[in-house]
């Protein structure tokens, strides 16, 4: 009798773990959500206590190359349209890749007055030594910054001031630190209020390729449940307002409604 007990008791926890177990997932995210994710899982988080998540930031190149070494990620919030594709032509996507939103580079500094610079000064200002930008082979916002720097015709002149970040948090940690004077950083981190102190140039969006951002939900996560309501989460009001206020633009959304 107290071994079937036991065995009843079993099964019993087994079956209250496995939805638990079910609700918990991890997303990669693209540093330029940092600031703005943080603020949108805290409001999940109250609406959903009972789904368990952690949010990893890095640059959107190296994740989709985790992605498919294996790493356990379950959603993949891009910089870039273009790794979420990569990802689902290989195989390693449950949806298709789906824009969230367009993203915006500015010029900023915590020392120098960047409302003030412009492409042309990079060049030829003598307060300005060392420039950083996120590295172009695998960050979205530096390969814009580049590109934006190459229709403004600087690109071959600030060769030796630049400074590379391994992603776009790591280069607006550079410039906070001093190890650049100035540095190409995504909107959504100048507008943090520890950072908007700090004026800023926005860079004309016509000099660069657009950022389209988007999310996917990997084949590891196929059958997960609470990734899936998380990922649909990002296209409620609550998420495109906070996602506006930190510079991004919703595609099909009146910011002024």
């Amino acid at each position: 009798m107290l071994r079937r007990f036991l065995l009843v008791l079993v099964i019993l926890l087994v079956a209250l773990a496995l939805p638990a177990h079910a609700q918990k997932f991890t997303i990669a995210a693209a540093a330029d959500l940092r600031f703005a994710l943080e603020d949108i899982a805290e409001i999940y988080r109250e609406q959903h206590p009972d789904h368990a998540f952690e949010i990893i930031y890095g640059s959107s190149g190296k994740m989709t190359t985790q992605i498919m070494n294996g790493a356990p990620y379950d959603i993949f919030f891009s910089a870039d349209i273009a790794f979420p594709e990569r990802l689902q032509a290989a195989g390693f996507t449950a949806t298709d890749p789906e824009v969230y939103a367009i993203g915006r580079i500015v010029i900023w500094s915590n020392t120098l007055d960047a409302s003030e610079l412009r492409l042309e000064d990079l060049p030829t200002d003598p307060r300005i030594r060392r420039i950083a930008i996120a590295q172009p082979s695998h960050a979205p916002y530096g390969l814009r910054a580049q590109e934006a720097m190459e229709s403004a015709g600087v690109w071959e002149a600030v060769q030796r001031r630049l400074v590379f970040g391994e992603n776009i948090a790591h280069t607006a940690q550079m410039v906070e630190s001093g190890a650049a004077n100035v540095g190409f950083i995504a909107l959504s981190l100048a507008r943090f209020p520890a950072m908007a102190r700090h004026p800023y140039s926005l860079i004309d969006a016509t000099l660069h390729e657009p950022l389209t951002q988007a999310y996917i939900v990997t084949k590891r996560a196929e059958n997960n449940e609470a990734a899936r309501i998380f990922a649909r989460f990002m296209e409620t009001d609550a998420a495109h307002e906070i996602m506006e206020r930190y510079g991004f633009v919703i595609p099909g959304r009146d910011a002024n409604r």
